[in-house]
């Protein structure tokens, strides 16, 4: 299994100026750098590609969906930002090599309301539409998307993986699957191995490997040793990959609840998470 971090956990938006992470990854031992794209017009990406071939790297793209991306939403046109989005990320993925593009597809995060079965129904269903367009458009890409499942106080839409499962069967197109952050099963899921298996190999194409408290893996109460033999009793070969916040911007801060620093420093952090990875997983 291949282990990666997110560049969320340096700098939020990742742009140019923020490349002297590749070699910082490396360095920690990482087999993978994650992009977090907030802004694609801050990155110079095939420069980008470059560095991270030369450095023996691979990437994978995630995505940020505030307000202005939301497939759910009443507003045609953010719906349609939304939809452009990910499409886009989609590109940028197959032009990174990145097998997947992940994230809260489905909605803004921070949306959380109690809204009448008849409105849910319906956001439901426009959800849906932008899904199965995207779906499209990242199988001829050779893209998988990977619907991530947020805890409830993210998102009042897919706070578990029984709905993820259920939003992507309805969704009905195999370039459409579930990516997984144990952070938010934590919260969500009575049995994360359990859930884990209840994806299984077919569905499950993306790990975020998350500690409780989004601080270094190894360090809370999670059971990564069940975590870790569920992933291999299903036949997972993908990758498993650090994602946390060390330097937050305003509106991620505020989406995140992230309040406090999560560790010493963020160097520490992708450190002492890529020694855990190593020896969990490896």
């Amino acid at each position: 299994m291949e282990t990666g971090v997110s560049t969320f956990v340096w700098v939020s938006p990742f742009s140019t100026a923020s490349f002297h992470l590749v070699q910082k990854i490396k360095a920690a031992g990482y087999d993978i750098i994650e992009v977090a794209v907030e802004d694609a017009g801050l990155i110079d990406w095939p420069q980008l590609r470059s560095m991270a071939q030369d450095a023996g790297l691979k990437i994978t793209i995630s995505g940020a969906f505030g307000p202005d991306r939301d497939l759910s939403s009443e507003d045609t046109r953010i719906r349609k930002q939304a939809l452009d989005y990910i499409i886009s990320c989609t590109r940028i993925a197959e032009q990174m090599g990145s097998p997947v593009f992940t994230g809260p597809l489905y909605a803004a995060v921070g949306k959380t309301r109690i809204v009448s079965s008849e409105q849910k129904t319906q956001e439901r269903n426009w959800c849906l539409q932008g899904l199965r367009e995207a779906a499209k458009v990242a199988a001829n890409h050779g893209v998988l998307l990977g619907v991530e499942p947020l805890n409830r106080f993210e998102t009042d839409m897919i706070n578990t993986v029984d709905q993820a499962l259920d939003l992507v069967k309805e969704a009905g197109h195999p370039s459409l699957r579930i990516s997984l952050d144990t952070f938010h099963a934590n919260i969500e899921e009575k049995n994360i191995p359990a859930a884990i298996r209840r994806i299984g190999g077919e569905l499950l194409c993306h790990v975020q490997g998350n500690e409780s408290d989004r601080g270094t893996p190894g360090t809370g109460h999670l059971d990564w040793p069940g975590i870790r033999d569920a992933l291999r009793e299903i036949g997972y070969n993908g990758a498993i990959v650090l994602e946390t916040f060390g330097a937050p911007s305003k509106e991620l801060a505020r989406a995140a609840c992230i309040w406090r620093p999560l560790a010493n420093s963020a160097d520490e952090l992708a450190a002492e998470g890529a020694t855990f990875y190593r020896s969990m997983f490896l």
